[in-house]
């Protein structure tokens, strides 16, 4: 059940934004954020509205179910009515319930999505592949930007690391959930016994900071330049355009060679290690949160996993909440991962409520 002081706190809180977005001159530098505010509160202000209306739709069907002046199948009527009446008001003070519960700060945010590849060797990098594919797919459905960062081909395909941003609004609210070990059950390409192989690659999933949340020194970094090489070390750029990079407080190293130009190169290891610095500090700040997330990534070995994908039986299972889906081909194309991320939130979800319901 939800207090009714807040419910009354929504509404009164949506009004006085309304006015003061009635007048937007006078809210100068502000604006944005109260727009967004009012905007993320609307889908709460239209559950609390409902509650009321059904609280009074209550209170009236049962002063008539009461009424001893009216008749009887009246009353009945109007019994059963209030009875539907409270099972729809509890449903909607659920959904109000999960719309107020506390959420991650950094759930708006775009992301740095890292994936490598990890036991397995080739077949490895083939996977580490195949989830980049997926969670461009992905990507694309939901309108969502995908920038490559950082490429370390496979030597038969694939990747032995890949590092990209990907840009919109709410990413990490749905991509955090894939930071771990995925592990991959199939008879390699490169295997001509036809045996069924184990591999793994590892994700991370890292929100990405604005200018304003991380602070960079430029006394604590560390630039080295040099020539950027290719497979087998032979150099690919005539001129000393790779850059590595060093924050020399947490030793944190990011290397960027992609680009021709040195400043190009750079600038895209700057935007990664702002991203790891970032989650470096949050981690810090939230003990309990890093511990679960250096369980999740793990060292990339075959026994540490959240999900694997059996190709011999197109299955795909999540490990933390034990979904199993029989539809391998969908979700490595994108279509069919919501599926597994709806349930992750919905367990999340429930967890939360328990916990407060525990409390209260």
């Amino acid at each position: 059940m939800i207090p009714e002081e807040k419910i009354e706190h929504i509404l009164q809180r949506y009004q006085t934004l309304e006015e003061r977005l009635a007048d937007p001159a006078s809210l100068g530098s502000e604006f944005a954020r109260v727009s967004k505010e009012y905007a993320d509160l609307e889908p709460a202000v239209t559950l609390a509205r409902e509650i009321k209306a059904l609280q009074e739709e209550i209170g009236e069907l049962d002063e008539m179910a009461a009424d001893q002046e009216a008749d009887e199948e009246m009353q009945e009527l109007a019994r059963q009515e209030a009875e539907g009446a409270r099972g729809r008001l509890l449903a909607v003070q659920g959904g109000l319930k999960i719309l107020l519960l506390p959420k991650d700060a950094a759930d708006a945010r775009s992301v740095i999505l890292e994936i490598r590849a990890g036991t397995g060797g080739d077949e490895a990098a083939l996977f580490a592949g195949d989830l980049f594919r997926m969670y461009e797919r992905y990507a694309e459905s939901q309108g969502w930007k995908v920038e490559s960062l950082s490429i370390s081909p496979g030597d038969v395909g694939g990747f032995k690391e890949i590092i990209a941003a990907v840009s919109g609004r709410g990413v990490f609210a749905r991509l955090k959930y894939e930071s771990g070990v995925h592990r991959v059950q199939r008879v390699p390409v490169t295997e001509s016994g036809g045996r069924i192989h184990t591999s793994a690659a590892t994700v991370a999933v890292l929100p990405e900071p604005e200018e304003v949340d991380i602070k960079v020194d430029e006394k604590d970094l560390r630039v080295d330049i040099f020539r950027a090489s290719g497979p087998g070390g032979q150099s690919v750029n005539t001129t000393d355009s790779a850059v590595r990079i060093t924050h020399i407080p947490t030793g944190i190293v990011v290397q960027q060679q992609d680009e021709k130009s040195q400043h190009k190169n750079k600038a895209k290891a700057m935007k990664v290690l702002r991203a790891r610095l970032f989650e470096f500090e949050r981690a810090r700040s939230e003990a309990a949160r890093a511990a679960e997330r250096r369980g999740q990534i793990g060292s990339g070995d075959r026994s540490e996993r959240i999900r694997t994908y059996n190709f011999p039986n197109g299955r795909v299972s999540d490990h933390r909440i034990g979904l199993t889906l029989h539809k391998l081909d969908q979700i490595l194309e994108g279509e069919a991962l919501d599926e597994i991320i709806d349930a992750l939130v919905a367990e999340e979800q429930a967890s939360i409520l328990a916990a407060m319901d525990q409390k209260s």
